[in-house]
């Protein structure tokens, strides 16, 4: 075979060798490219299900930042564990839980006692009709607070003309005597010790509510009342040491609910109270005022006027005698006179006479009654 034939055969076979190779290379690459098709399939699916995973792997591991989702519980816990404030919250009068007195103290801040400057115990509207009840506060603790009750005809059930006290700061019971009134509502936190340690603070309503609040009010003989006058616990404890737990304990329970503080002096003698009762529970007694008419044995009776018993040994007559006319002999303070404003034939000067002569309380439409004696102009004038 001449040359240049075999280069031409040569060079053929070459050319057709090419393109067996280029057709299997492209061959390959095609099947190369469908496989790689299929994997790009997969992916999606494979990110389909990362995009619905993702997120749940990101609230996995937000949650796995489980802080934020169990934080709330634990603080639930706490809450209920700390409860002891929203607890001691109910631990009031009426409440239920079973918080002690001494653990609500221990909730009550100490701090100095504030000044007297600008209280007036008629800031407080005591023994205005509070809740709107048709009756007097004094006539609503009576009723509450008084056993073998008698109320007054004619007046829809409120005004308490007798009865028997079981009286907790004496630890003696007797008889409602009110000509000379024997029996005083005691306002367990004074309204000054009160004005001294936050209510200077409190609104018009807020002081109404603390003066005529049944949570702080209490039927008592009206000689320790005044023997009290506006003591706190470091100053003054009922003469019953029986009740002297209970006393401590709703006298807290007062604080805490009006958020007012304790002095240091106070603390510590609640402290030693409460020392001989550390379980005594927080004050949680229903003290709530009886419907109207209502009470114990309750009975109604005509108002008959009763003989005037002479004026007690603290009278400021010099010589404790009465003249004819009725006037206290060099007393000055009580005239035949009726005055301004007096509905009868008594005039008395001020409140000391009032009580002097043992007509305390003095109601509208008794000898004796005038605007002056009654401030607050409940028709109960030196109450």
């Amino acid at each position: 075979m001449p040359f240049s034939a075999f280069l031409n055969h040569a060079s053929n076979r070459l050319r057709a060798g090419m393109v067996f190779a280029f057709i299997t290379i492209l061959s390959l690459a095609l099947l190369s490219g469908c496989a790689d098709g299929g994997d790009v399939d997969t992916s999606a699916d494979d990110a389909s299900w990362t995009s619905e995973t993702s997120p749940a792997t990101e609230e996995a591991t937000e949650p796995e930042a489980e802080p934020e989702t169990t934080a709330p519980n634990e603080d639930a816990e706490d809450s209920e564990g700390q409860d002891t404030p929203a607890e001691t919250e109910q631990g009031r009068a009426g409440g239920t839980t079973a918080a002690t007195a001494l653990a609500m103290l221990q909730e009550l801040e100490v701090k100095g006692r504030a000044p007297k400057t600008g209280y007036d115990g008629d800031l407080f509207k005591w023994r205005s009709d509070a809740d709107h009840n048709g009756c007097d506060t004094r006539n609503d603790v009576l009723r509450r607070d008084l056993n073998d009750i008698t109320l007054k005809a004619g007046t829809k059930g409120c005004v308490v003309i007798a009865g028997d006290l079981n009286d907790m700061y004496k630890g003696e019971t007797y008889a409602f005597d009110r000509d000379p009134n024997n029996i005083d509502i005691d306002h367990i936190v004074a309204r000054s010790n009160a004005w001294q340690t936050g209510a200077a603070t409190f609104d018009e309503d807020t002081l109404k509510e603390f003066g005529n609040d049944p949570l702080n009010l209490l039927a008592v003989d009206s000689s320790l009342n005044r023997q009290k006058g506006d003591g706190d616990a470091a100053t003054w404890l009922p003469p019953a040491k029986s009740y002297r737990c209970e006393y401590v304990s709703r006298q807290i329970a007062i604080k805490h609910k009006y958020e007012l503080w304790v002095v240091k002096a106070e603390k510590a003698a609640m402290e030693r109270v409460l020392s001989a009762c550390d379980d005594q529970p927080a004050f949680t007694k229903n003290v709530a005022w009886p419907e109207l008419g209502a009470g114990d044995n309750v009975k109604t009776a005509d108002d008959t006027p009763t003989t005037k018993r002479p004026a007690s040994s603290g009278s400021k007559s010099s010589t404790g005698s009465k003249s004819s006319s009725g006037s206290k002999s060099n007393s000055g303070e009580k005239s035949t006179s009726s005055g301004s404003g007096s509905s009868g034939s008594n005039f008395y000067k001020n409140c000391t006479a009032v009580r002097d002569a043992g007509a305390a309380p003095v109601r509208r439409g008794d000898p004796g009654y005038a605007s002056h004696l009654d401030r607050d102009g409940d028709g109960i004038g030196c109450e």
